[in-house]
């Protein structure tokens, strides 16, 4: 019975595993140490899965983001470490300086281009803020300056500018001056402080100034803007005294080397005045051709003589704050200074602007 099982086990065929072991030669393999071997890297996060396209577009926007805020980021330290290295130079915060001067150029612009009546409450209005700002200054530097009449008389001389005949302003520079002179005399009276004679004739002849630097000033150019086109006159000459002290600060900045007026102000430099020049003339030029209907020639003589005040008011003022001891009028306009800061090279060149239409006009009627 068990030769029978035998000889059908021989006879039986032979399963896959047991051809394939019996196939397989008896071979030696190398030994293989089992630590050599590299980890098997892990594969990528969902790679078992189907990529979302939603997902991946996020991810794309979330790194441009990153990235853009890192370059703004960067382009705003290098922009405020140039404004410091600008500020430590000039004394002058430049962004603040060019948004607040962007500001006030606005007003001024959409006041002269749609409703010239506009510019009167303005101008008004500075005149009034500079009197205060400049009567505050004065009285800091020991001058006694009574602020009531000084608006009083101000506020008259700057609307006699507008709505008086052209003749009458000049009365009422006079009237202005006198009255605010006798107020003080009268008011020293009164005190009765032992203050000096030389004390009392300066602080006289200072009020009598402040109304002549502001308020006449103000009112001029309101004269010139009461003329038929006026306020294209108006707004040309603010251009160009604009176009000057910013062709002065960059050439100054950049090239500036030899003082101008040392004792004066010293940061202003010959440089600087070289490249109020061009602005200067190129501005005159500019608008004299497309906004005054006036040749070029025109437009040279007119920036020169823009260029030529308003320096010599930048100085003055600049000379007047050195007598007085002070950096700046008041801190009113940030990256400024004072109004009158700003005003300084506006007010003078009111004067050249009115003479110049009177001149000039006649040549807006040539083809």
């Amino acid at each position: 019975m068990s030769a029978a099982a035998g000889s059908a086990d021989e006879q039986r065929p032979l399963t896959r595993r047991e051809a394939r072991d019996g196939a397989t030669p008896e071979v030696d393999l190398p030994v293989v140490d089992e630590g050599s071997i590299p980890p098997r890297p892990p594969l990528p996060a969902g790679s078992a899965h189907p990529v979302d396209p939603t997902a991946a577009m996020r991810e794309q926007l979330r790194q441009a983001r990153g990235e853009f805020e890192t370059h703004v980021t960067q382009a705003r330290e290098h922009l405020d470490q140039a404004n410091e290295r600008i500020k430590a130079r000039t004394g002058r915060d430049l962004i603040l300086a060019i948004l607040v001067g962007l500001g006030f150029g606005a007003i001024l612009l959409a006041s002269l281009i749609f409703i010239k009546e506009l510019f009167v409450p303005i101008a008004l209005a500075i005149a009034v803020l500079g009197i205060f700002e400049l009567a505050r200054a004065l009285s800091a530097a020991g001058r006694r300056i009574d602020l009531v009449p000084q608006i009083i008389a101000g506020v008259a001389l700057v609307l006699a500018g507008y709505f008086a005949p052209p003749w009458l302003i000049w009365v009422a520079l006079l009237v202005a001056v006198v009255f605010v002179v006798v107020w003080r005399l009268l008011a020293q009276m009164m005190s009765k402080d032992g203050r000096t004679y030389g004390d009392v004739l300066t602080d006289a002849l200072v009020s009598g100034f402040v109304q002549v630097y502001v308020p006449f000033l103000a009112g001029i150019a309101l004269l010139l803007l009461a003329q038929e086109g006026g306020q294209w006159w108006v707004l040309a000459f603010v251009a160009i005294a604009v176009a000057s002290d910013t062709g002065a600060y960059a050439a100054g900045l950049a090239f500036g080397t030899h003082p101008m007026a040392p004792r004066i102000s010293p940061k202003k430099t010959w440089e600087g005045f070289a490249g109020a020049v061009v602005a200067a003339v190129a501005a005159g030029v500019l608008l004299a051709i497309f906004l005054l209907n006036l040749p070029w020639w025109a437009g040279v003589i007119f920036g020169v003589a823009i260029l030529l005040t308003a320096t010599l008011g930048d100085l003055a003022e600049s000379m007047i704050k050195r007598d007085m001891g002070i950096k700046d009028m008041s801190s009113w306009l940030p990256g400024h200074g004072g109004l009158l800061d700003r005003l300084d090279s506006i007010l003078p060149s009111t004067i050249p602007a009115l003479s110049l239409y009177f001149l000039l006009s006649p040549w807006m009627t040539l083809p």
